[in-house]
């Protein structure tokens, strides 16, 4: 697998699902959020560059991309690692270590995996339409053959 190719498609995707913000803001989730989506050390008032989004965004799916490496014990396609990166940049790591996804993944239940995705659209107790269309475009990518054409 080209790890290139990866971060190319999951940064196309999560640019898609999270949009650029210069301007510091508090998420639906009450994190301090800017650029791309990034979270850390970020307070509301703070203002960045599109370099300084994209620098956050190429720091945040390395680390996002790092993660599944050390979680997944089984073979991945370029689609199913980008679509796992796009949910650990969404909902950290430690949710996918904890997850049923993870674990129907690492018993090469691949379709039962899929399907788990969907269970992660809420925030608090409400469910989310937005991370419900995430969570079924990352469904779609993890099951999408690597030899179709790329969204």
């Amino acid at each position: 697998m080209n790890p290139n190719k990866v971060i190319d498609l999951a940064a196309a995707f999560i640019k898609q699902w999270e949009g650029l913000r210069l301007k510091a803001y508090s998420d639906q989730g009450g994190r301090v959020t800017i650029g791309y989506g990034h979270t850390g050390g970020i307070q509301i008032g703070d203002e960045i560059s599109d370099e300084q989004a994209l620098e956050y965004l190429e720091k945040d799916i390395q680390f996002a991309l790092n993660a599944v490496s050390r979680l997944v014990v089984v073979p991945l396609t370029v689609n199913q690692t980008a679509a796992l990166t796009s949910f650990v940049f969404n909902l950290g790591a430690s949710n996918l270590q904890r997850s049923g996804l993870l674990r129907f993944l690492n018993m090469k239940q691949y379709s039962n995996a899929a399907d788990q995705f969907l269970l992660w659209n809420h925030i608090g107790l409400y469910v989310s339409p937005g991370l419900t269309s995430r969570r079924e475009a990352e469904r779609a990518l993890f099951l999408k053959d690597d030899n179709e054409e790329e969204i």
